[in-house]
């Protein structure tokens, strides 16, 4: 049989089957004395030959080799347990260059066990199967099909003695899962050197583009590698034996990397720091919050947790800000609060109290006002919502320390109608309108 004729690296063309062909197969089984029936009919050979290129097209080029050609030649003669031989050959030795190509020592850590090209070539169909599937380098759906292609190999192919034979539409459907989840996808995920990457985050600081090497092989590995990887970087922040540095490059790699947090790696993440909270290891969980914060995600920790996350930033505030050096000091903790404010909406068990700091910080104290915190206080107070504004307009109005502020400091209640001039009043409720108007008359 001529060559494949490809066309483009789209399409190919097969040559169509010489008038010689199948009239060879009836000469044949008629010199033998034998049934014609034994081999496959000329309608369905041509079927299956007409079938052939929709198939191999989805093969990348450079796995159309010699298995692939004596398919051909094995389906134009009507031998279709030949031709599935040849096909899973192909599949087989695809996917042991997958497992190459994703880095025999990284499945060797994976596998906790010696992993190297003897034990791969070793390996039964079978055992290939189960650790493409546990490597990702095949889908839960192609770990299936390919096993029922394994079965019709081992069964109903030249391999071994067949119970049965298979036609036209059978072998085709053999071939297209073979295809489908194995040879079309020339792209396999590099694995990641688990020791390498933790010599690389614990020995020091990342420099240069280090950190950017590491994020890419982290992109180029399969989810499950990426979600144990990061639970490990996030073990890591949260040791209480990790200097400062390390903890700085698992944050630094895990601000990178967040675009591609799936829901599994969140819930992997927030699975530890539960188990620290269950477990009373008060470091480990204090250290995971913080890891959460610094990611903006804390909107994964449950309602209490955020709650205390809170709380504990307005109430450091607060304390600074009535400490003798709060001018120079007060900025970090109104950037930090901010900072939070920002990435997740304040529980409404800390949003009164949220209100009371912020705007009695921002009105400044007896000596004046931290100016570098200001700007910090003036985004806080544009951004605070209609319940919150309720909460500033009523709190102004009561018997609370700021509204007693107010009532006796001129200086302060004029920075409070500025902080009132920050607001936009199409966002106050409708009962907060009229209290809003008469602050704002008064100025």
């Amino acid at each position: 049989m001529r060559n494949l004729v490809r066309r483009d690296d789209a399409s190919i063309s097969l040559p169509s089957l010489p008038n010689q062909t199948l009239p060879a197969i009836d000469a044949l089984t008629a010199a033998l004395g034998i049934p014609r029936d034994v081999l496959a009919s000329d309608e369905e050979v041509a079927y299956a030959w007409q079938n052939l290129p929709r198939e191999i097209q989805a093969i990348p080029c450079d796995l159309r080799g010699e298995l692939i050609a004596r398919m051909c030649v094995a389906v134009s003669t009507g031998l279709f347990d030949g031709a599935i031989n040849y096909a899973w050959n192909a599949t087989i030795l695809h996917l042991r260059q997958r497992v190459r190509a994703f880095g025999l020592p990284v499945v060797t850590q994976i596998l906790q066990r010696d992993f190297e090209e003897k034990q791969l070539l070793d390996q039964q169909d079978s055992q290939l199967l189960d650790l493409c599937l546990k490597l990702n380098l095949i889908t839960e759906d192609g770990y299936f099909f390919l096993g029922q292609c394994r079965d019709t190999r081992n069964n109903f192919s030249a391999a071994h003695p067949t119970i049965g034979k298979i036609n036209d539409r059978e072998f085709t459907a053999f071939l297209n899962r073979c295809v489908r989840y194995a040879l079309s996808n020339d792209s396999s995920p590099k694995g990641v050197d688990i020791s390498a990457f933790m010599n690389a985050l614990k020995v020091s600081r990342f420099s240069g583009g280090q950190c950017d090497v590491w994020v890419e092989r982290l992109r180029a590995t399969h989810e499950a590698q990426r979600e144990l990887l990061l639970g490990m970087v996030h073990g890591v922040y949260c040791d209480p034996s990790s200097p400062e540095p390390v903890r700085l490059n698992a944050l630094e790699l895990a601000e990178a990397i967040k675009p591609e947090f799936t829901e599994a790696i969140r819930s992997e993440l927030i699975s530890r720091h539960s188990d620290y909270l269950a477990k009373g290891d008060t470091v480990r969980h204090s250290a995971s919050k913080q890891f959460f914060e610094r990611l903006g995600l804390i909107g994964l920790l449950n309602e209490p947790e955020r709650h205390a996350l809170f709380a504990g930033a307005v109430q450091e505030l607060w304390r600074v800000h009535q400490e003798m050096n709060n001018f120079y000091n007060e900025g970090p903790f109104a950037q930090r609060l901010r900072s939070l404010s920002e990435s997740e909406a304040i529980p409404e068990t800390i949003q009164e109290r949220f209100v009371e700091v912020i705007v009695s910080c921002y009105l400044g104290n007896g000596y004046g006002v931290a100016w570098s915190a200001e700007p910090h206080y003036e985004a806080m107070i544009r951004a605070f919502s209609p319940r919150e504004l309720t909460f500033m307009i009523g709190l102004a109005a009561s018997e609370s320390d700021l509204g007693r502020v107010l009532k006796y400091d001129s200086n302060r209640k004029k920075r409070f109608i500025a902080a009132l001039s920050l607001i936009d009043p199409a966002s106050l409720p409708a009962k907060a309108k009229a209290k809003y108007e008469r602050w704002m008359r008064s100025s």
